[in-house]
């Protein structure tokens, strides 16, 4: 029993530092950085492409995917797209690996879109009476209905470029009941556009940083995310704006 005990002790020390080290390694605010599902590996095995296809399809297919990063991580795929590409052996290599990656990113986008349109269909329309919650604000509902009334099935294509937009316009098509065939032609239109304009963007830029400027962007991925989220947000920003003074001007004109 003795000798159980000591090496129970001598073991003690040891699951607190590995503790410790699994900590380090993880923070909870890599979550919001497209890098870190873009490098993951599970047991030493590359499943970035996974991930990154995943969340593609979860911001508009599960609905509640808009906090995740998505105009990004389609650029930083670009960029990794040599090491996204790997695990997909069964790929011919004659293939370029950014076109591959684009591909596979414009189809997930498609199946998401698809499924926010069935669910938009069938219920819908249950999301008007849902309480606003942790990952689900009432008012992005409203915002994607008036985008959609404005630009009909356009708004399907522009809205690919536009966070949170992007996660509900498919819903609002399923609820009006938008025919299935204009749907899917603006679907995959809008899907294709925005996969390949980003991760070429990516790959590219990446590539001409690199041999005019000796610049490696991977080294400057913080700033990257954070221009294009800038970039990206902009039009939600002035919409809210002009929004909130035609508001205002409405009411100073009922005051008067």
């Amino acid at each position: 029993m003795k000798l159980n005990f000591n090496i129970f002790n001598d073991l003690k020390p040891n699951f607190f530092v590995q503790t410790a080290e699994a900590e380090e390694k993880f923070r909870w605010t890599q979550l919001f950085n497209p890098e870190f599902y873009i490098t993951l590996e599970y047991g030493g095995v590359p499943i970035g492409i996974y991930m990154v296809l995943f969340i593609v399809f979860a911001e508009t297919g599960l609905f509640a995917g808009f906090f995740l990063p998505g105009d990004s991580l389609l650029f930083l795929s670009g960029i990794y797209a040599e090491k996204l590409a790997a695990p997909l052996r069964f790929i011919p290599d004659n293939y370029s690996d950014v076109t591959v990656v684009a591909l596979a990113i414009s189809l997930a986008a498609i199946i998401g879109n698809i499924f926010g349109y069935w669910f938009g269909a069938t219920s819908g329309r249950g999301l008007y009476n849902k309480e606003d919650g942790l990952l689900f604000k009432k008012k992005y509902l409203y915002q994607s209905q008036e985008f959609f009334e404005k630009h009909g099935g356009k708004a399907i294509v522009f809205a690919r470029f536009l966070p949170i937009v992007r996660t509900f316009v498919p819903i609002i098509a399923g609820i009006v009941h938008m025919q299935k065939s204009k749907f899917m032609l603006y679907n995959v239109i809008s899907s294709l556009l925005w996969s390949f304009s980003l991760v070429f963007a990516g790959h590219y830029l990446y590539a001409l940083f690199l041999d005019r400027f000796a610049i490696d962007l991977k080294h400057h991925i913080e700033t990257i995310i954070l221009l294009l989220i800038g970039i990206t947000t902009f039009p939600l920003v002035m919409k809210a704006f002009k929004s909130r003074k035609k508001d205002n001007d409405q009411e100073s004109t009922e005051v008067n």
